[in-house]
């Protein structure tokens, strides 16, 4: 007889979902699916809005990783208003944008995925979690919380607030380093570095004992990620897709997206699917996010990060396509992330004044990308000659990856299905925990948003009003 089961809400991941699954009266897997709840609608308010507002107001998108939001809509201004920032500025950016990996992959590393890795799925769920984890590994947990700090400190530094950043600005940045916040950027850059080898040292012990895990879901598909000549690059260069076979499917221009990528709506979900367009599938299915940088790149241009990302390869394949290792991918970045930091606020030209160019031209149609925490992000601004937003398209890392994440939904739930309902929803749960999906960046659609309100007076319920 076919049935339904429904895992709700989705736990240890960014925003609200369920996943539902469908069973077939043969007792098999006919159809998973993420179906993401959230309310969003930031494409359709920033309309009409001036343009030089739109790096402050697209990071309210979310508050996981505003700052990745904040400079792709500063890089669209500098395209929009032809004001190519100077190299000080980029320099800033670049430590903005490293701040903000070494903040997200910790906190994914530690709190997110931690309890599936150093407890494992078998473990009770009770206890499968960040206060589980704090007890069975307090000493790990102090470290890799204060690598979480480190990076926050470093964004409300170059960026003026921790969570929703103020100083990237059309043409560069609005404010620079005093000599003493560069002097404890230093500090902290060196520090980071130090608790990122402790963390990936660790992780891949973790990593190491979950064999049955890593082995259990695979998944062959194309890989997205910005790569700058044949290195990876977390802030600029163009966008590069590796098919399985390691050839290379296209590379473009972030302006050229809509000639590669094309977005539908899903009849069950907020979120948008993407879908690729390569010469040898019109809608081929990719991902995009650290293991797919791993697998996009052929080099890390800091030491310590690149000879971790080598022996991966070696270990593991170039390209891999075991799921599960995109923590091991996040792991490389983090260190890879915090090295940058390091050179970053070692180049004294990140020090000058210099860090505003002036306008020229009239405003136009912009399109930037960077690489946010999990994967490409895409902004396209249509500006008119006032300098207004008339039309606005977000395309976020989850977006890309929703197509991969029911796939692996539908593989871990083939896989777990006659293990029992827990070992089922543990696996289901595990596998979208791999992608690390941001569920507030990828809902974008006017929709109804829920909400219950309870009225009590000394602890009884008076009257209760939803809508």
């Amino acid at each position: 007889m076919s049935r339904t089961l429904q895992i709700n809400p989705v736990t240890r991941i960014e925003g609200h979902a369920k996943v539902q699954i469908e069973i077939g009266d043969d007792n098999a897997v006919s159809a998973a699916s993420l179906h993401v709840l959230e309310f969003r609608g930031f494409e359709k308010f920033v309309e009409g809005m001036q343009a030089e507002l739109m790096p402050t107001i697209t990071t309210r998108i979310c508050g996981t990783c505003p700052h990745a939001h904040h400079l792709v809509a500063a890089k669209c201004l500098d395209k929009a208003f032809g004001a190519e920032p100077p190299r000080p500025a980029i320099l800033l950016r670049e430590l903005l944008n490293c701040g903000s990996m070494i903040h997200s992959h910790a906190i994914h590393f530690f709190a997110l995925a931690g309890p599936d890795l150093f407890l494992g799925i078998d473990s009770a769920v009770a206890k499968r979690n960040l206060v589980g984890l704090l007890e069975a590994a307090p000493e790990l947990a102090t470290k890799v919380l204060r690598l979480r700090s480190i990076g926050q400190q470093i964004v409300e530094s170059v960026g003026g607030r921790g969570t929703h950043p103020v100083t990237a600005v059309a043409g560069g940045m609005s404010s620079g380093l005093s000599p003493q916040a560069r002097d404890v950027l230093k500090a902290l850059a060196s520090e980071a570095v130090t608790l990122a080898k402790v963390a990936l040292s660790e992780g891949k012990k973790a990593i190491a004992q979950r064999a049955a895990l890593l082995s259990s879901l695979q998944l062959s598909v194309r890989d997205m990620a910005t790569v700058k000549g044949a290195n990876l690059d977390l802030y600029d260069g163009i966008i590069r897709v590796r098919r399985p076979d390691k050839s290379v499917a296209v590379e473009f221009e972030s302006d050229k997206y809509r000639d590669y990528l094309f977005e539908q709506a899903l009849p069950f979900s907020y979120g948008k699917e993407v879908r690729l367009r390569d010469p040898r599938d019109t809608a081929a299915m990719y991902r995009v996010g650290p293991l797919a940088r791993i697998n996009c790149a052929d080099a890390i241009d800091t030491p310590m990060a690149n000879a971790e990302m080598a022996e991966f390869k070696r270990n593991w394949g170039d390209p891999c396509d075991k799921v599960a290792l995109g923590h091991y991918a996040r792991l490389i970045e983090l260190l890879y992330s915090a090295e940058k930091a390091a050179q970053l606020v070692g180049d004294d030209e990140i020090a000058s004044p210099h860090i505003r160019a002036p306008f020229s031209g009239t405003p136009q149609r912009a399109v930037a990308h960077v690489e946010a925490p999990r994967g490409v992000l895409i902004h396209d601004y249509d500006i008119d000659a006032q300098g207004i937003v008339r039309a606005a398209n977000f395309v976020v890392a989850t977006q890309h990856n929703i197509s991969c994440i029911n796939a692996t939904i539908r593989d871990a739930a083939a896989k777990f299905m006659d293990q029992g309902d827990q070992k089922l929803l543990d696996g289901v749960e595990f596998s979208i925990r791999c992608y690390d999906p941001c569920l507030s960046c990828s809902t974008h659609r006017v929709g109804q948003m829920p909400i219950e309100v309870v009225v009590a007076r000394a602890g009884q319920i008076v009257r209760t009003t939803r809508r």
